[in-house]
């Protein structure tokens, strides 16, 4: 499950009422969440890297909240208390709106035939006249991270960039050249390099050298470049400098390049329903056109509503409850699912908007209902059908080999059975030099050495 970290006070802020630790706890589990860790940025620090480490760190109260994996919609701040608003019934689900621009066409994407060799897909959108904070733009840029991590798996599925569509001119070029023909400054570079520069330049950067073998062993490279031959990024790489997302930008041009085209469209959605909030006519998203070498066009992003119809029978029998048609479509609806009666026995015309891609079957609608429902609240009974337990072949197999091995005198190793210097060998009275240890050469924290 995907933990994002939220600072408390803000969080407070925006959901306009203040939790002790154990009401919002409770919150978070009525929501299907659930809070993890209460710490501070200093003591992160100071666990994973030592106190010397961690003077100077902010000690601003964070509150780690793991999300379900396919809950994309709720990876920020802004979705999560988005979610959580509704959820108390404190917010209307908002309607998300693709625009067109005020005056002329819309940004163009143009997609060349030589993508196909590497990255043959791409999507893009406008966000117009956004107003960031600190804290907003911090919360796009952790977004893109938490995302590129989840759906867009490291970016092997989708990488996604970001732009001040008033640093570039459209129309947008989507190409691939040989890597000693690109040549541009990337982000954060004082110079510009080469591709094949560049790929020597973040082999030791602990942060891009996993996206390296993703594109390294391609005969060309992706490439976005403006109209007047500007490098906007090379995906899933890293952006160009020059187009860089600042505090100040008002208009933002996103694209997301992908190998895999629902996976890019589910990510653009996310993004631009997530921080249309901040723009001067909140949620509303300006379109963008994507021409493909064959000459296809597509507007993006989509933003697709689609309507399924169940039975409140099905939804009482499967989670175990009995309540009317009218009550289910309302719990339905704090789960951002806009749900009501169609009038035909007990079915009920369910509205699954584009921040829910996970909503792919009526039995995700029925888990949503057992949310708002309340698990504690399900009446507990006996099950109908009656079995005796019994052991798995396999697993009767290898309890018998495990025991056969140990008595011949083999040590059996548990894997993560990790500890830290200081447990296997200063609190017992030890050197470690003395131990017979095994040692991880690099370890992540100090906890697991």
């Amino acid at each position: 499950m995907p933990t994002v970290g939220v600072k408390r006070d803000f969080l407070f802020k925006a959901l306009g009422r203040t939790y002790t630790d154990e009401e919002f706890d409770e919150l978070c589990f009525e929501f299907g969440l659930e809070l993890d860790e209460i710490t501070s940025e200093k003591e992160i620090i100071s666990r994973e890297q030592g106190d010397s480490k961690a003077s100077g760190a902010s000690d601003v109260i964070l509150y780690k909240i793991d999300v379900p994996a396919n809950r994309y919609d709720l990876l920020c701040l802004e979705g999560l208390v988005r979610g959580l608003q509704v959820f108390k019934n404190k917010l209307e689900p908002p309607r998300y709106r693709r625009v067109s621009p005020d005056s002329g066409g819309p940004q163009r994407l143009i997609i060349t035939k030589e993508t196909a060799a590497v990255r043959p897909h791409a999507v893009a959108a406008v966000l117009r006249n956004i107003t960031f904070t600190q804290e907003r733009y911090d919360s796009f840029i952790e977004l893109q991270e938490k995302l590129h991590q989840n759906i867009c798996r490291k970016r092997s599925l989708v990488a996604i960039g970001t732009h001040d569509l008033d640093t570039i001119s459209g129309p947008f070029t989507y190409t691939a050249k040989a890597p000693g023909d690109i040549c541009f400054r990337p982000l954060n570079q004082t110079k510009e390099y080469t591709a094949t520069q560049l790929m020597s330049l973040y082999r030791t950067d602990s942060h891009l050298r996993h996206y390296l073998p993703i594109i390294e062993d391609k005969p060309v490279y992706p490439l976005i470049q403006d109209s007047n031959g500007t490098v906007l990024s090379m995906p899933p790489i890293i952006n160009g400098d020059h187009s860089r997302i600042r505090l100040q930008t008002k208009n933002i041009f996103i694209e997301c390049t992908a190998t895999d085209l629902t996976k890019a469209k589910i990510v653009l959605d996310i993004i631009v329903t997530t921080f249309s909030e901040y723009c001067a006519q909140p949620f509303t998203v300006e379109q963008a056109q994507v021409v493909y070498p064959d000459g296809k066009t597509c507007i993006y992003p989509e933003l697709a509503y689609r309507k399924e119809k169940l039975s409140a029978e099905f939804i009482n029998k499967k989670v175990g409850i009995s309540e009317s048609t009218e009550r289910i479509a309302q719990l339905l609806t704090r789960m951002c699912l806009l749900s009501q009666p169609t009038g035909v026995r007990d079915e009920i015309e369910v509205e699954i908007p584009p921040t829910r891609p996970d909503v792919i079957h009526a039995c995700d609608i029925m888990e949503d209902a057992a949310i708002a429902y309340g698990f504690n609240n399900i009446t507990r009974t006996t099950p109908p059908t009656y079995t005796v337990a019994n052991q798995f072949p396999l697993n009767k197999l290898t309890e018998l080999l495990r025991q056969d091995m140990a008595a011949a005198g083999f040590t059996e190793a548990l894997n993560f059975a990790l500890c830290s210097q200081e447990d296997i060998a200063d609190k017992l009275g030890k050197k470690i030099s003395q131990t017979r240890a095994i040692h991880i050469s690099n370890p992540k924290t100090a906890e697991f050495q």
